[in-house]
């Protein structure tokens, strides 16, 4: 069974960091290119950031690039994005996704939420 779980989400002030991870299990990991999008409360879903399959390539939004940062740990089945330097508007639900051919997603986690808020 494909899983997707995503971790690390929460509460944090203007300026600050999180560290989201997502745990994969189900699929060969390390075939897959991975991804971070996300849903601002009343808003579409956006992307945010992909990565290869090795983790030698990676791509961002406009709106995130200078401050997060993706990667992947293919021995510990594990994506994570380390977000600095926090904006309210990057107030949202994030959602990692997987797939094999690049931006056909096929698997999705259920989502973590992260508030930026004085």
């Amino acid at each position: 069974q494909v899983q997707l779980v995503e971790s690390g989400g929460g509460l944090v002030q203007p300026g600050g960091s999180l560290r989201l991870s997502c745990a994969a299990s189900g699929f060969t990991f390390s075939s897959y290119w991975m991804y971070w999008h996300r849903q601002a409360p009343g808003k579409g879903l956006e992307w945010v950031s992909a990565i290869n399959t090795g983790g030698g390539s990676t791509y961002y939004a406009d709106s995130v690039k200078g401050r997060f940062t993706i990667s992947r740990d293919n021995a510990k089945n594990t994506l994570y994005l380390q977000m600095n330097s926090l904006k309210p508007e990057d107030t949202a639900v994030y959602y990692c996704a997987a797939s094999r051919v690049v931006y056909k997603f096929e698997h999705w986690g259920q989502g973590t939420q992260v508030t930026v808020s004085s």
